[in-house]
């Protein structure tokens, strides 16, 4: 029975990455989100930076066509204006946090692509810090 049911659980992971992951995808543009509202200025370049990283993931590539994206990433930069909203951003990240490594990486990867647009600030970097912590991923050893 027990290797049944882990072969159960491999096979609707396989299906829910190509169904729509929206708990990895909410992570996703929180991250993203936070970063780019880290410096107080909206950038075009790193809303577009975050498109191509999400669009570039195969998890969110084969579930979530760029419109999906686009939508899901400004509610996220809209929530992202206030404190609060940033906290419920982060908390949309720290979802993941008992996921596969690989899949946190790919998170915060997205967001480090964002803020490397024009380099890395200051504030972009306390928001690096705070995506490590809560994906539990090494941002020294990712941003290498």
């Amino acid at each position: 029975m027990g290797f049944f049911q882990d072969a159960l659980v491999r096979f609707n992971r396989v299906v829910m990455s190509y169904a729509g992951d929206a708990v990895f995808m909410q992570a996703a543009v929180s991250a993203a989100a936070n970063v780019i509202v880290a410096d107080g200025d909206t950038d075009e370049e790193e809303i577009e930076a975050a498109l191509v990283s999400m669009r570039a993931n195969p998890i969110l590539e084969k579930s979530y066509d760029t419109l999906a994206l686009e939508r899901a990433l400004f509610e996220a930069l809209a929530r992202a204006e206030l404190r609060a909203g940033r906290l419920e951003n982060l908390q949309q990240v720290a979802a993941i946090a008992d996921r596969p490594q690989e899949q946190r990486q790919h998170v915060f990867l997205i967001a480090a692509d964002v803020a490397d647009k024009g380099g890395i600030t200051e504030s972009e970097h306390k928001a690096l810090d705070e995506l490590a912590k809560a994906l539990e991923v090494d941002k020294a050893a990712l941003l290498g």
